[in-house]
C-alpha cells in the first residue's frame, strides 16, 4: 500500500511539474507572456518620451524576460520555410529590436565600381564641360555613370551601430516632389529610399510631378515605377512651386507619418528607423536627418562642414548653422538634440500634428521661406524640433538653379509673410536690414493669423529666449556698428573669399564673385569678421 502510495504522489509530482513548466501550454510560460504583454503594451504615440531615452540598453530587471522573448523568436525551420531569428529586448518595459539590415550592409560593402562607397568620380576634362551641368545643375554625366543602386559609406558616430529602437513604429509615406529632374539622380534616390529602409515601414513613395516637360518623366517614368507596388506618381496641371508641390503630396499620402525628400538624394543606412522611434514617443515632434553633401561636380559624398549644428538664421532670414551649447551638448553625441530651425526639404513629420499646424502656409509663392514657416510654427504651438544624427541623407547642392521661377522672384514676399504671421515685434529687425520688404506686400494673412490664435501659439520672443537662446551671441538682432561691410575680392583676379556650405567656423576658400549672393558678404565687426 505504501508502494502504491508513493507511485501516486511521484505521478501527481510529475503532473504538476508538467503543468506548470511545459513550454507553450505551461503556467509559468502563460506568466511570462502576460508579464512580456504589460511591458510591451505601453509604447503609446504620444508621451513615451519619459521612458527612459533611447540609449538601447537592456534593463537589467528585464533581462530574464528579454532572453526569454529571443528564445521564443528563434528561427524555427518548418519543411522548406524558415522563419527569421528576430531579437526583441525590454528597455525600462518598452520592446526594442535591431532595425538593422546586416545582410544588406554586407553586401554594400562588396560594392566596387564608379561611386561606389561614395567615392568621387574620376572625371575626365570631357565630363566637366558645362553642357553637363546646364540642365540640372549638377553633373548629370557623371550621375548617369552611377549605379542606382550604389554603395554608401556609413558616416554616422559608432554608437549609432549599436543602438535599438521601439519594435513598433509608425510607417511613412515618402513624399518626392520634383521638376525636370534628372533620371538618374530621381531613380537614384527612389532605389536608395527602398534599398535602406524596412519594407514593413514603408506605406508608399509618392512622386509629385510640378509641370515638367523633360520625355523621359512621363510615360518612361511612369512604365519605370510600374515595377514597385509601393511607388505612384502624381501630376500638377500647371507649374505649382516647391511648396504647393508638397502638399499635394501630403494631401494625397496615407501613412502615419510624412516624410519629405528632394528628388536628389541618396538616403544612408538604417535612416527611417531612427526618425520614427522619435514620432513614436512624441507625435508633436518633427524630425530632421542630418543632411550630407554630395558633390555636384563628382558626386563624391561626405558630411557637411561642422556636422552636428543647430539650425538657425541671420536678420537677413538666411539660413545658417550654430554649433551646439555647452548646455545642450550630451555624453552620447550621437543622441537627438533641439534645433530651432530646419535647413528645408528633408524631414520626417506625424501627419495628422502636419495638418493641425494647417501644413505649409498656402499663401506662400513657388519656394523660400517654408523652413522658416514650420520651424517657428512647430515650436511656439506646442511641437517641437530634433536634429537626428543616426539618420543621414546625401543631398546634391546644386552649383546653380537650372531654371527660372515662372512667377518672378518669390522669395521677399515669403519672407515678409513669415515675418508678419509669426515674428511679432522682431521683424523690425528684418525691415531695418533689407528695407524694401517693408513696402512689399504680403498678401492675406488673416488666416495664418487666425490659425496662430486658434492653437493658443507662443509668442516669438518666448521662441528666441526659450528655444534659440544662443542665436544672439552669433547673429544679435542689434549689431555693434560695422567698420566695414562688403566682399572680400582679389581686384586682379576677380575672387572672393567664401566659406564652404556657409556653415560658421568652416575653413575660409576663395571662389568668383557672384553678385548679391549672401554667404560672400562680410562684415567687419571689433576686429572680428563675420559671414
Amino acid at each position: 500500500m505504501r508502494r502504491k502510495q508513493k507511485r501516486l504522489l511521484q505521478a501527481v509530482g510529475l503532473a504538476l511539474a508538467v503543468l506548470v513548466f511545459l513550454p507553450n501550454v505551461g503556467l509559468w510560460s502563460l506568466y511570462r507572456e502576460r508579464q512580456l504583454d504589460a511591458g510591451g503594451g505601453g509604447e503609446g504615440r504620444e508621451g513615451g518620451a519619459a521612458a527612459g531615452g533611447a540609449r538601447g540598453v537592456v534593463a537589467p530587471k528585464g533581462a530574464a524576460a528579454a532572453a526569454a522573448v529571443r528564445e521564443e523568436e528563434e528561427a524555427e525551420v518548418q519543411g522548406f520555410h524558415t522563419r527569421q531569428k528576430k531579437e526583441v529586448y525590454l528597455d525600462n518595459g518598452l520592446r526594442k529590436k535591431d532595425w538593422h539590415d546586416r545582410d544588406a550592409i554586407k553586401r554594400d560593402l562588396q560594392r566596387l565600381g564608379n561611386g561606389e562607397q561614395g567615392k568621387p568620380y574620376p572625371m575626365t576634362d570631357a565630363e566637366r564641360v558645362d553642357q553637363a551641368y546646364r540642365e540640372n545643375g549638377f553633373n548629370i554625366f557623371v550621375s548617369d555613370k552611377i549605379s542606382l543602386n550604389r554603395s554608401l559609406p556609413d558616416i554616422r558616430h559608432p554608437n549609432c551601430n549599436s543602438k535599438l529602437y521601439l519594435e513598433k513604429l509608425p510607417n511613412t509615406s515618402v513624399i518626392i516632389p520634383f521638376h525636370n529632374e534628372g533620371w538618374s539622380s530621381l531613380l537614384r534616390t527612389v532605389h536608395s529610399v527602398l534599398n535602406r529602409s524596412p519594407p514593413e515601414l514603408i506605406a508608399e513613395i509618392v512622386l509629385v510631378d510640378d509641370f515638367s516637360d523633360r520625355e523621359h518623366l512621363k510615360k518612361h517614368l511612369e512604365d519605370y515605377m510600374a515595377k514597385f507596388p509601393k511607388v505612384r506618381i502624381l501630376r500638377t496641371k500647371k507649374r505649382e512651386g516647391l511648396i504647393r508641390t508638397r502638399m499635394l503630396g501630403a494631401s494625397a499620402a496615407s501613412g502615419d507619418v510624412i516624410t519629405f525628400l528632394d528628388s536628389h538624394c541618396e538616403a544612408n543606412v538604417n535612416w527611417l528607423p531612427p526618425l520614427l522611434d522619435r514620432i513614436a514617443r512624441n507625435r508633436k515632434t518633427i524630425v530632421c536627418p542630418m543632411i550630407d553633401v554630395i558633390d555636384h561636380d563628382h558626386f563624391g559624398y561626405e558630411t557637411q562642414a561642422g556636422d552636428a549644428m543647430r539650425g538657425a538664421f541671420d536678420w537677413e532670414m538666411y539660413y545658417k548653422r550654430i554649433p551646439i551649447p555647452p548646455e545642450l551638448q550630451k555624453p552620447d553625441p550621437s543622441d537627438p538634440f533641439e534645433s530651432p530651425v530646419m535647413a528645408g526639404g528633408l524631414f520626417a513629420v506625424d501627419r495628422k500634428w502636419f495638418w493641425e499646424l494647417g501644413g505649409y502656409d498656402a499663401g506662400l509663392e513657388i519656394w523660400g521661406g517654408e523652413q522658416y514657416e514650420i520651424s517657428f510654427k512647430v515650436w511656439m504651438c506646442g511641437g517641437r524640433m530634433e536634429d537626428i544624427p543616426c539618420s543621414r541623407v546625401g543631398h546634391i547642392y546644386r552649383k546653380y538653379v537650372p531654371y527660372k521661377v515662372p512667377t518672378g522672384v518669390s522669395l521677399a514676399r515669403n519672407l515678409k509673410r513669415v515675418a508678419e504671421v509669426w515674428m511679432d515685434e522682431y521683424a523690425e529687425y528684418i525691415y531695418q536690414r533689407r528695407p524694401e520688404y517693408r513696402h512689399l506686400s504680403a498678401g492675406d494673412v488673416a488666416a495664418q493669423k487666425e490659425l496662430r490664435n486658434n492653437l493658443n501659439c507662443k509668442s516669438f520672443k518666448w521662441f528666441m529666449n526659450e528655444v534659440a537662446w544662443d542665436l544672439g551671441k552669433f547673429y544679435p538682432p542689434v549689431e555693434p556698428p560695422a567698420a566695414a561691410w562688403g566682399e572680400i575680392r582679389n581686384v586682379g583676379t576677380g575672387l572672393c573669399v567664401d566659406t564652404k556650405h556657409g556653415a560658421l567656423g568652416s575653413p575660409l576658400r576663395v571662389e568668383s564673385c557672384v553678385k548679391g549672393r549672401g554667404e560672400a558678404a562680410w562684415n567687419n565687426v571689433q576686429r572680428t569678421l563675420q559671414n
